[in-house]
């Protein structure tokens, strides 16, 4: 946990110094992850969500005390130390259980914070914001500060006595996690008075809940620095727009802000984003998206390499398979054709990643991969298809394995993400 306090002061001294946190649970993305913090030399952020790992064990099927030996496995493999991961929780709250009367939401969010520091997640992002079944449609400064100070009060008292303490982040970002659903005209800066406000309610509900020094160890606030994505936009970060949150810093005690949704932003971004304080940078839905981008090319090579009835199919397996089960992103797509297969394919927001579990993508991929095993990847094919891949393998930093090179096209999001956070990249 000292690294991340020493991280935060670093950046609010000025130094070009942050983290960025991996919120995907797919294990070839994480081997990139810890493949690149090994290349580092740094600590691994890995983040969960609500939706994706709680007490019911969430979309993945994986509950907190599972999650853990699950990254540490992948860590071992990948020759990355344990005690280098930091674990985090993103959106710990009522989230999951909005159709619910806020008192059955809440003793939920209970739960699920318990679950999340007994297991030893060290990061804990206290969302309390989205209103329940009995609630109004907005809910106040006051209502949303106090639910989190709840929530607070339960991980303070599930922390294991001789351990370090959770840290802790508040705030929450618009639009929600995972890229707009819709046009982005309306998106917004976070105001200073906003956070200015949220502070101050967060700070008084800790007071009142008796957790004064466990608002010493809340290191940063959830701000919308004007980044954003949608099925196929972008909206890039403008540092002249969020000015005064950067002057704000050193005004505020003890805190850096955290952007959410900063997948695929320019290069240039991210060090501008650390620059302004906003020093811990979440990229998720980016990192699946290298990795579909890798299959897929992965599964044009093997149509011009392998017998037609030999082949895996995995595109077409991937359309039948969200076609079979559309709830993971009917309700985000298009409804008409091609737009929706379109989306399906290659949106930004990238909703296949909830299939790649599922039994006949998982037999696909593994067909893909084991037909392109020994299939010895003509330079000039590798180049249609990867072309950085294919100029890594002819300046030797590569070789042809697939497996390699699906790491390869993950590592170079992650590489952005790490030069910008002082890391070689």
């Amino acid at each position: 946990m000292k690294t991340l306090l020493d991280l935060i002061a670093a950046n609010r001294a000025g130094e070009a110094r942050g983290i960025y946190a991996v919120c995907s649970a797919h294990p070839r993305v994480l081997d990139a992850a810890f493949c690149q913090a090994r290349q580092d030399g740094v600590a691994a952020l890995i983040e969960a969500t609500a939706n994706q790992v709680n007490q019911f064990g969430g979309y993945t099927g994986m509950k907190p005390a599972d999650f853990r030996p699950y990254v540490e496995q992948i860590a071992d493999r990948a020759g990355f130390p344990a005690s280098e991961i930091i674990l985090g929780g993103d959106h710990l709250g009522p989230v999951c259980w909005r159709h619910e009367s806020a008192a059955r939401a809440m003793a939920r969010a209970r739960d699920l914070i318990s679950a999340y520091v007994a297991a030893g997640f060290q990061k804990i992002h206290l969302d309390t914001s989205m209103a329940c079944a009995d609630d109004p449609e907005a809910l106040s400064d006051e209502t949303v500060a106090a639910r989190a100070a709840e929530l607070c009060a339960v991980a303070e008292a599930t922390a294991r006595p001789g351990e370090a303490r959770p840290v802790y982040v508040i705030g929450t970002e618009v639009p929600p996690p995972g890229g707009a659903a819709g046009a982005m005209d309306g998106l917004q800066v976070t105001s200073a008075r906003a956070v200015r406000e949220t502070l101050g309610a967060h700070q008084a509900a800790f007071a009142a809940r008796g957790q004064k020094a466990a608002w010493q160890r809340v290191i940063a606030l959830v701000a919308q620095p004007g980044v954003e994505f949608g099925h196929a936009s972008v909206h890039d970060y403008a540092p002249e727009k969020a000015r005064p949150l950067r002057d704000l810093i050193a005004a505020l005690p003890h805190i850096v802000y955290e952007a959410h949704s900063t997948d695929y932003q320019p290069a240039a971004a991210y060090p501008a984003l650390v620059r302004d304080h906003f020093a811990i940078l979440k990229v998720g839905p980016q990192l699946t998206w290298a990795l579909r981008e890798a299959l897929f090319a992965l599964s044009h090579i093997e149509d011009e390499l392998v017998a037609k009835g030999r082949r895996s199919n995995l595109r077409a397996v991937s359309e039948q398979a969200m076609l079979a089960r559309p709830e993971n992103w009917a309700k985000y797509y298009p409804q008409a054709e091609p737009e929706a297969r379109l989306c399906r394919r290659y949106s930004y927001s990238d909703r296949i990643r909830y299939y790649w579990p599922e039994p006949a993508m998982a037999a696909a991929t593994a067909r893909l991969l084991e037909n392109l095993a020994d299939a010895d990847i003509p330079p000039p094919l590798l180049s249609q298809y990867m072309p950085a891949q294919y100029m890594a393998l002819r300046a030797g930093e590569l070789t042809g394995a697939p497996a390699d090179l699906i790491r390869h096209r993950i590592m170079q999001v992650t590489g952005a993400y790490a030069r910008a956070c002082g890391g070689d990249g």
